[in-house]
């Protein structure tokens, strides 16, 4: 499966924010949303999605499993509940939110109740979040880098993952950019500025129209109509060999999420 270059993400956005900002980038052209079990709001998702009015058909719908779910006995279990808050009989999308701590529960047995969930048609394809190298190959090993549609891990211009994404592509396994604007940090970074200005575009427009250069998918978020459709246009920037290079020297190593007790050793 194709993953959609660009869709609207839903992490930190509660209650009536997350179902407002679904409904802005429902009416300014987006069709991909991205949830996960521990943000708590698969049902406003749902909601926002229902009282849309865009056809479930027309929608890429994502959701992740929490490290509380990986088990076997747990893991379908769960994505039916995340069905049923986000009112519809299957996402385009399940990704394992995070590796199991400690390896309480192991990779295999994980992957392939996932591998199990899509062909019960509870999903239509199956991937990994904040994975390394290591767990990925576990994740190959399991069920096949043919059936991991992606791997969604932090990705951003200060934060570049090489060796993650050469590794990536070796094995025919896609990324998706989260936190591509670094919390916004990048918005005010001289080089992206400059970009911007040369494009007559946004700071976050160029951050968001590299990643997608680079092959990646972007979810960013925004409580904002107005940013939400100005995010939307970085789908049709083309930025220039010279903006690419430079944006590469911006790699600094700058590691936003690691959570202590879910992080695995990052490359």
């Amino acid at each position: 499966m194709n993953i959609p270059a660009f869709g609207l993400g839903t992490y930190r956005l509660k209650g009536q924010t997350v179902i407002d900002s679904v409904r802005n980038g429902l009416d300014v052209g987006y069709r991909v949303i991205d949830t996960a079990q521990i943000y708590g709001n698969e049902a406003e998702v749902g909601q926002a999605i229902a009282d849309s009015g865009v056809a479930r058909d027309e929608l890429f719908l994502t959701t992740k499993i929490w490290v509380d779910n990986l088990s076997q006995d747990k893991l379908i279990p769960s994505l039916r509940e995340s069905l049923g808050k986000l009112r519809t009989d299957r996402v385009d999308l399940t990704l394992i939110h995070w590796p199991s701590p400690n390896d309480a529960v192991p990779v295999d047995e994980f992957m392939r109740a996932l591998l199990q969930a899509k062909r019960e048609g509870l999903t239509r394809a199956i991937g990994i979040s904040n994975f390394n190298i290591d767990l990925t190959q576990r994740a190959i090993d399991a069920v096949g880098a043919a059936e991991i549609a992606t791997n969604q891990v932090e990705l951003h211009p200060y934060l570049q993952n090489r060796k993650l994404a050469q590794f990536s592509q070796a094995n025919g396994i896609h990324l998706t950019s989260y936190m591509t604007l670094a919390y916004g940090k990048v918005l005010a970074d001289p080089a992206i500025v400059e970009i911007a200005r040369k494009h007559d575009a946004t700071p976050a427009q160029v951050a968001l129209a590299w990643a997608m250069q680079l092959g990646y998918a972007v979810i960013p978020s925004s409580t904002k109509r107005e940013n939400l459709a100005s995010n939307l246009l970085a789908t049709s920037l083309r930025l220039d060999n010279d903006d690419l290079a430079r944006i590469a020297t911006l790699d600094r190593g700058e590691r936003l999420t690691d959570p202590d007790g879910l992080a695995p050793a990052w490359d």
